[in-house]
């Protein structure tokens, strides 16, 4: 007799939720080592960047090899294209997190959730629903809000934070069209480290590497320790859990953001910024409606 445990809809939910909580709480740590690698370090985007996605090509890599699993593809153009659009989204994202509040960073970032939606409209021709162009709306009114006048070179970070944004909300068509393709998982996560660690490695040889101490060594064994566990946590809480539960939980991370931006960088958003990121959130929630 199978063991009720197993196959209980409301346990599977709450793994599911409790996986995405975890995610996204690795992934505000690794937004946290990332900064403190360019505060104590002055290590630049694209050495961090590089650690950071050697760091999954070597473990992804070396575990799929020990399960014997077939790195051949018959989409090597797909895969080419998708992982060029993350490698760079990547870059940008980086760039904004060592200029802008944790909190910032991590929202701009979730705004691929939106130019996704866009995107799904413009390149699949699917037509929108009354609760997604509510969300597209909404999505972009936060935008208005978050990316209000600023000093100094703070504005050239937020729009590049929006870039970012739409640029992987195009990587996540891709992957959407790779997966439809028969294309699994791990393929696509590999190749993209591979193309990041390729690019990041030549500009980061190219502008120079920090010289690795023991403590530097920490916070990048850090950055590539969390983000890929908040992957694979993010992974499975999709597959055990309540897809829009597990999606909306998902936003934890701003909230991370915000409480590790205070603690660790004093931080402090004015009541205009959490009323953007607040708007943007509430957007990525209504976007995750069917």
């Amino acid at each position: 007799m199978s063991n009720p445990s197993l196959t209980n809809g409301n346990q599977g939910s709450f793994f599911g939720s409790f996986y995405m909580v975890m995610a996204c709480l690795c992934f505000a740590l690794m937004l946290v080592f990332v900064k403190f690698s360019g505060q104590k370090f002055a290590m630049h985007t694209y050495e961090i960047t590089f650690w950071r996605v050697l760091f999954t090509l070597v473990i992804l890599g070396g575990l799929s090899w020990i399960k014997g699993r077939d790195f051949r593809t018959n989409y090597p153009k797909e895969h080419f294209w998708r992982s060029l659009a993350g490698s760079v989204a990547l870059f940008m994202n980086f760039y904004v997190v060592l200029h802008l509040p944790l909190a910032t960073a991590s929202t701009l970032q979730n705004t691929s959730a939106i130019f996704l939606g866009l995107l799904s409209i413009i390149i699949l021709k699917q037509k929108p629903t009354p609760i997604s162009w509510i969300s597209l709306i909404l999505g972009f009114v936060g935008v208005i809000i978050l990316l209000k006048p600023t000093a100094g070179g703070d504005t050239f970070a937020m729009i590049l934070g929006l870039v970012s944004g739409a640029i992987s909300g195009y990587a996540y068509l891709q992957v959407r069209e790779l997966s439809l393709l028969g294309e699994p998982a791990w393929r696509i996560v590999f190749y993209l480290s591979l193309l990041s660690t390729i690019i990041s490695g030549v500009l980061a040889v190219f502008f120079g590497f920090t010289p690795i101490n023991p403590e530097s060594l920490l916070y990048i064994v850090g950055t590539g320790v969390t983000a890929l566990g908040g992957q694979l946590l993010m992974t499975y809480a999709y597959q055990v859990g309540q897809k829009f539960v597990v999606a909306t939980l998902s936003y934890m991370t701003v909230v991370f953001a915000i409480l590790f931006g205070a603690w660790l960088f004093g931080e402090r958003l004015d009541w205009l910024s959490l009323l953007g990121i607040g708007v943007i959130v509430a957007s990525g929630i209504l976007s995750g409606k069917r």
